[in-house]
């Protein structure tokens, strides 16, 4: 699966007076780090945004790029002056992007926003044009006059707007533009497209995602961050296939010249199987033959790239994050070692992690059995998941 050419704009030039904050919102310290810091760094580990734009306050500008340097972020750049309100911050942003098919807007104040969260916004923007993260409201909601209850509204089908939220760039630059025209100002960049009569995809957000305003919620980042206990789970997987005539030899998502294939129903890719079975397997869901039927036509050929990212979503929708993945192939031949790197690669992507968390070697089975004779090929994977509790 290939994601959609993609810019992100941090906008991160709150002044954070409810935050007491006089260095302003931005580098107020958590755990002994600036916000911004791991802000930043969240965004850098979506591998969907290629270039991250930084906006902060005009007195701050160089003191953020001293923390991007250190940190050594290299996708973050550059880092420009914001306004004093938000829409004008994020506007300065869209100023500085080049031309991605996507921009993803997302508040510095959001220091636990989740890569994985980012992709899955990118992606319905990238569907529908406008998406942002959100959670459904789940408490009772009471409307209120002078202090005291006048109402209880109807929770369903209410959303908390959180960020990032991701548009289609030419979109958003036409609701800026309009909103300047009209001098409106809104919360958000959604409201500003929804001015122009477009819907806004929402996508469920972990509650973790909280944004730093008042003192209290600096408290609650803090302890999730450094209090929060772990829980995490390790599913096994393993795939093989023949070799034949006639068909193309795919192995972790990367096409490979040989002359012959792996034989399958779909691309059998041997490799991205095991690690889907891995990755359903840790969070008991099964296996890739229960969601993807090898009798299903809708599967003939289909490519495991693909196939890989729903399971990427199922693994997400049951509260899970993928933390790591370790997998072996064994092959007589290719050589598979030069290729590890773009597979690592292909199935960061395609889960929305980072390809350090994702492990990928190649051996042979010492003239041993069907693939020591060079009939077939195997792969094993292991996968490890986690979630708080």
């Amino acid at each position: 699966m290939t994601d959609p050419s993609a810019e992100a704009i941090v906008v991160a030039a709150g002044r954070g007076e409810r935050l007491r904050a006089p260095a302003g919102k931005a580098f107020v310290p958590l755990r002994g780090q600036p916000m911004l810091a791991y802000t930043l760094r969240a965004v850098e580990r979506c591998p969907a945004v290629g270039r991250i734009v930084v906006v902060v306050p005009d007195d701050r500008r160089e003191e953020a790029g001293e923390l991007v340097r250190t940190l050594g972020l290299a996708r973050v750049g550059p880092v420009v002056a914001g306004g004093d309100e938000r829409q004008a911050s994020v506007a300065a942003g869209l100023a500085r992007i080049g031309d991605p098919e996507i921009v993803v807007v997302h508040d510095g104040a959001r220091p636990l926003v989740r890569a994985e969260v980012i992709t899955a916004v990118l992606r319905a923007a990238a569907a529908a044009g406008a998406a942002s993260a959100g959670i459904p409201v789940r408490e009772t909601v009471k409307e209120v006059r002078h202090d005291a209850s006048a109402r209880t509204v109807k929770r369903e089908g209410l959303w908390l707007a959180h960020t990032p939220q991701a548009f289609r760039t030419a979109l958003l630059r036409e609701a800026h533009r309009r909103a300047a025209e009209d001098r409106f100002r809104g919360p958000d960049d959604a409201v500003l497209v929804e001015r122009l009569g477009h819907t806004v995809r929402m996508v469920e957000d972990s509650p973790t995602n909280v944004k730093i305003t008042v003192p209290d919620d600096l408290a609650l980042a803090e302890a999730y961050l450094g209090g929060t206990a772990v829980s995490t789970r390790t599913g096994l997987g393993m795939d093989a296939h023949r070799l034949v005539p006639g068909r193309r030899l795919r192995l972790g998502g990367v096409e490979i010249s040989h002359p012959v294939g792996l034989a399958g129903h779909s691309d059998a890719d041997v490799l991205l199987h095991a690690v889907m079975d891995a990755l359903l397997g840790a969070v008991g869901l099964g296996d890739i033959g229960t969601h993807f039927p090898p009798g299903d036509a809708s599967y003939k050929d289909a490519d495991s790239v693909e196939l890989l990212a729903r399971v990427g979503t199922m693994v997400a929708a049951a509260g899970w994050t993928v933390a790591h993945l370790d997998a072996v192939v064994l092959a007589e031949a290719p050589r598979i070692a030069p290729y590890l790197s773009q597979m690592r690669e292909q199935i960061g992507a395609a889960l929305g992690i980072d390809a350090a968390a994702v492990s990928i070697k190649a051996t042979t089975a010492e003239g041993l059995g069907a693939v020591g004779r060079g009939e077939g090929i195997s792969a094993y994977a292991v996968a490890t998941v986690s979630r708080g509790r």
